[in-house]
């Protein structure tokens, strides 16, 4: 009976054990980037670990992130970043189904293959010092052996890349660089293993284990640069809340943010982020965006209100109408642009490309002429494969590989984080070139929150607000804010159309109406100050006058730009006179008014040179893509973003400069590294040819030029 009663205990305790391990399977993983000594982790863990339900937290202070695993509940994530608050420390969460498929697989495989070689290598190395100590006749044939058994399957996996790369290449008929690469691994495995079974003096496995280590070493150093970009784009999705509580008939539940639809609405506890895009239809509070548009100022929100997955909801509870979710958000597709553009390529890449596989085949022909003329002039076939081995390996065209793309990613990623997104892969190959900078003025050099200061009369202000409602232009927009502030009835105008750079016409009663410039709405004369006209067709036009204020960073940014020896334009839609007084307070010499939108494109076109366009607004739209480079803020409408090479995330008109400094010095850079590699090769080429050069040597000599350019490229993250 005793024995039954235990039986049954031990059942209840295994079962209990088990119920508390499955509730133990939850992990959440916040990032905390405010991590930065040892004493943080401690004070970090032990908090954590005090509150009820935590099991365990684990701090990464690489990736400045915790992992606390935890009893599941829908309150457990803002408990924990109550708690983080009360430490001191900003907290976001961050989806583990995100950083759970980006794995480093890549990363990683080559950090293990590193690994072997680099283990096997030194093992082989100790052996091979035996055999230089005058180790002879049996013992150094059985040293052989041994090297032999644990070199070859070390090249087989270690090596593997290479080789598969390789065939890739030669069942097409195709020359890479990864051929010679393959080839000298291969020669030299073989030809050591000839020689030990031959019972010869000479091996070289420890040379073809010491170039498949430094050739590994070079690829995962250029795999971490990219992986510095890659890394800010994975953190920017694994912001992205994975759950949201939706509302339905019976209360709220939770759900993956997958499962949601247009048309459903989720609530947003204070403190959470925004799970999608979508409108607040109902609570007030003020958010957070600096994670989209770098502005540090709280933004309120109420009933109306658009609202961006990622953003954190500072003070109160909202409703949010879900628009888009997953990719189809704002924050996904900066996402998808950040990945298109570390994968571009860029003209510089294509020439790097173009250079090496010119390169391979002379590498061919000048380890077959050692050969030849090797074993012509002395006789002895094991020196001219040596030789003929040494050429192949310090040949390789790793440095030219490694020129272009370890520093285009090194600056994607730098820039990424300044706040500019690349979209374009040859953007940052053109910013280095340009030699003037044209810009639009409101929304880009002017804050873009356009007052309405002179009004004509309430209906007239109402027709105009009916007319512009529909419109993203800042004039429309004003005109539309101050008729609701009022509190006016608008009255109902058909057949609204908007014409780019002139306004917006419809019908009214039976009579066009029109909304726009002077010169399209009939005006005899322009007023001074930032306009829009209404008319009717029966009666004179009338004039709304407005005022803008220039962003407070326009100045020193134009001075900046004048610094490095560019050309300044402006270009307006807006009055010659407006134009002329923002041109005079920001130092520009150059400045054009009243352009119309295909004004604005045949400027940039018929201009010449090597420009820098930057504007926000539709009128904008031709001349960004007529320019060299293109530029737009990150409140332009979508339309000039889709059409610029460099979105400006953040409120910030100075990243423009530094953006341009950036790229220069990648530039400069890339030419280092073609000076590198064209350097070496001028050396290392004759040496390998007259000999001096031993295999394991040139092993070390073409590793070396590899990580010369890959630690030149990662100067770049030193830059501001």
């Amino acid at each position: 009976m005793n024995a039954g009663l235990a039986a049954t205990s031990q059942d209840a305790s295994k079962a209990d054990s088990a119920e508390r391990e499955s509730r133990e399977v939850c992990q959440i993983d916040i990032s905390v980037p405010d991590i930065h000594c040892a004493g943080c982790i401690a004070r970090i863990e032990s908090g954590l670990r005090d509150v009820p339900g935590v099991n365990e937290a684990r701090v990464n202070l690489s990736l400045k992130r915790v992992a606390v695993k935890c009893e599941p509940g829908q309150e457990m994530p803002q408990t924990l970043l109550g708690r983080l608050e009360t430490l001191g420390y900003d907290a976001s969460l961050l989806d583990a189904r995100t950083l759970e498929t980006y794995k480093e697989s890549k990363g990683r495989d080559l950090l293990i293959r590193l690994g072997v070689s680099g283990f096997a290598a030194m093992n082989v190395m100790l052996l091979s010092i035996s055999v230089w100590s005058g180790a002879d006749g049996a013992t150094r044939d059985f040293l052989h052996w041994v090297s032999a058994a644990i070199a070859l399957p070390a090249l087989a996996f270690s090596a593997q890349p290479f080789f598969t790369s390789a065939w890739r290449a030669l069942r097409v008929w195709h020359l890479n660089m990864d051929v010679p690469i393959a080839l000298a691994i291969a020669l030299a495995a073989a030809t050591s293993l000839f020689e030990t079974a031959m019972s010869g003096p000479h091996a070289y496995f420890d040379a073809a284990l010491s170039l498949t280590f430094f050739l590994l070493l070079g690829r995962y150093l250029d795999h971490l640069t990219r992986a510095k970009a890659r890394s800010a784009a994975v953190e920017l999705a694994a912001l992205e809340v994975p759950t949201a509580r939706l509302r339905t008939a019976q209360g709220t539940e939770t759900r993956h943010v997958s499962e949601l639809r247009p048309g459903d609405v989720v609530l947003v506890s204070p403190g959470g982020r925004i799970p999608v895009d979508g409108s607040v239809v109902a609570g007030a509070s003020e958010l957070d965006n600096a994670l989209l548009t770098g502005e540090t100022r709280p933004v309120p929100v109420a009933a109306g209100s658009d609202v961006f997955c990622g953003t954190l909801n500072l003070s109160g509870p909202l409703e949010v109408e879900v628009s888009n979710t997953g990719a189809d958000t704002q924050l996904g597709r900066i996402g998808a642009l950040v990945q298109a553009a570390e994968n571009a390529r860029t003209r510089y890449t294509s020439l790097a490309e173009r250079a090496a596989g010119f390169y391979a085949p002379v590498v061919h022909i000048l380890a077959l002429a050692a050969f030849i003329g090797w074993q012509s002039a002395t006789g002895d076939t094991r020196l001219a494969i040596n030789i003929a081995t040494a050429v192949l390996i310090i040949t390789c065209p790793c440095a030219l590989g490694l020129a272009v793309p370890a520093v285009m990613t090194a600056a994607n990623g730098r820039l990424f984080r300044a706040g500019v997104l690349i979209k374009n892969g040859t953007a940052l190959e053109r910013l280095a070139e340009i030699d003037t900078v044209i810009l639009d003025k409101t929304g880009t050099l002017t804050q873009g929150n356009l007052r309405l200061v002179v009004v004509p009369g309430t209906h007239d202000l109402a027709l105009a607000a009916a007319l512009a409602e529909g419109s993203a232009h800042p004039l429309a927009r004003a005109l539309a804010k101050r008729a609701k502030d009022l509190g006016l009835r608008l009255p109902k105008v058909q057949d609204v159309t908007e014409t780019p750079g002139k306004g917006i016409a419809g019908t009214y009663r039976g009579q066009e109406v029109r909304l726009g410039n002077a010169g399209w709405c009939g005006a005899d004369a322009a007023l001074p100050g930032v306009q829009t006209w209404l008319r009717r067709a029966d009666q004179p036009p009338v004039a709304f006058e407005f005022e803008d204020d220039l962003k407070p960073q326009a100045a020193a940014m134009t001075a900046r730009i004048r610094a490095l020896g560019l050309d300044l334009v402006l270009l307006s839609g807006d009055t010659q006179e407006v134009a002329d007084k923002v041109a005079a307070e920001l130092g520009i010499t150059q400045a054009h008014g009243n352009v119309s939108p295909d004004g604005k494109y045949e400027f940039v076109r018929k201009r010449g040179g090597k420009a820098l366009m930057v504007g926000d607004g539709l009128n904008d739209t031709a001349a960004l893509t007529a320019a060299h480079v293109s530029a737009a803020p990150g409140k332009a409408i979508d339309t000039a973003r889709t059409a610029s090479d460099l979105v400006l995330l953040r409120d910030d008109l100075m990243v423009l400069p530094d953006s341009i400094e950036l790229a220069r010095a990648a530039r400069k850079r890339i030419l280092e590294n073609f000076a590198i590699a064209a350097l070496y090769n001028a050396f290392a080429i004759p040496a390998a040819l007259a000999g001096f050069a031993t295999p394991l040597l040139a092993a070390l000599a073409m590793s070396a030029s590899s990580i010369t350019v890959s630690l030149n490229a990662m100067r770049l993250r030193g830059l501001r």
